[in-house]
């Protein structure tokens, strides 16, 4: 045979034999392999005979290697002698442009410069145009006084208003003087005050029972028509009426109103020191 039809052997690392080799001493078939590793059949092949381009991307060359040694009991750095299985690698990021702090920061404030400039350009042409439809106000001068005679007679007049807002421009003139008015005389504490009288008066037959302010009980009769009951008010406590409707009360000679505390022609009501009725609390 000529030297040109010789064919050079691929560059072998011995794994695949090495793995044949474990695998028939351990008396398993490439099927029973595949099944305790979860692969096909055509990759445990593959593995065997090197052929590490039929097994696809390097990581799966390098896992799939492993876990066969790791099933055989052989060690894990048979992989290291087969180029496809090599360990993968990130690339290693490196910055191709690197700003300082101080750069940033000024192109921070740069940023916001040129956001005030345009807010400006935009503001004080608006603000220029409407100035002139805002009108110039007229000024008014007030005094706050009068002249300095200090009698009060002769008041400073204000100008008319007119419409629209206007400054007012105060006139720092003399106050007029405030003319002190006598204090009331004050009442003693202990002068006497005269109490008020509570009288009732019985146009028809009515039973009564009337109550101190302690609780005591002042009177509780039958009073027949024409008669008439006199108390003084800081003696009383609370009242009822039997017949409310022939019943007349006066306090110091005005009647009073008992609509408000009567009920069925029923009257109750309460007397303070005063003299004042007042519905009796539930």
């Amino acid at each position: 045979m000529s030297a040109s039809n010789q064919t050079t052997p691929a560059a072998s690392s011995g794994v695949g034999e090495q793995l044949r080799s474990a695998r028939e001493r351990a008396g398993l078939s490439q099927a029973e392999v595949a099944s305790r590793l979860h692969m096909q059949v055509r990759v445990v092949d593959a593995l065997e005979r090197e052929n590490w381009a039929r097994l696809g991307a390097q990581v799966f060359v390098r896992g799939q290697l492993r876990s066969y040694l790791r099933l055989l009991k052989l060690p894990e750095s048979l992989a290291d002698a087969v180029p496809e299985a090599a360990e993968v690698r990130p690339p290693t990021l490196t910055p191709r442009t690197y700003t300082p702090p101080m750069q940033r920061l000024l192109d921070k404030t740069m940023g916001r410069a040129v956001y005030v400039v345009i807010t400006a350009l935009i503001v004080v042409p608006v603000w220029m145009a409407a100035r002139p439809h805002l009108g110039a106000p007229s000024e008014i001068t007030a005094s706050l006084g009068i002249d300095g005679t200090g009698d009060g007679a002769d008041a400073a007049t204000p100008a008319p208003q007119s419409e629209g807002p206007r400054p007012l421009t105060a006139s720092l003139a003399q106050l007029p003087k405030r003319t002190q008015q006598p204090a009331p005389a004050a009442v003693p504490d202990d002068a006497p005050q005269q109490g008020a009288t509570l009288t009732l008066r019985f146009s028809g037959d009515s039973w009564i029972d009337v109550s101190a302010a302690d609780g005591s009980q002042l009177e509780q009769a039958l009073v027949q028509a024409g008669q008439e009951r006199r108390f003084d008010a800081d003696d009383l406590g609370r009242i009822v009426l039997g017949n409310a409707g022939a019943v007349e009360v006066l306090r110091d000679g005005d009647v009073q109103d008992l609509s408000r505390f009567q009920r069925a022609n029923v009257a109750r009501f309460t007397v303070s020191s005063g003299g004042v009725l007042a519905p009796v609390a539930e």
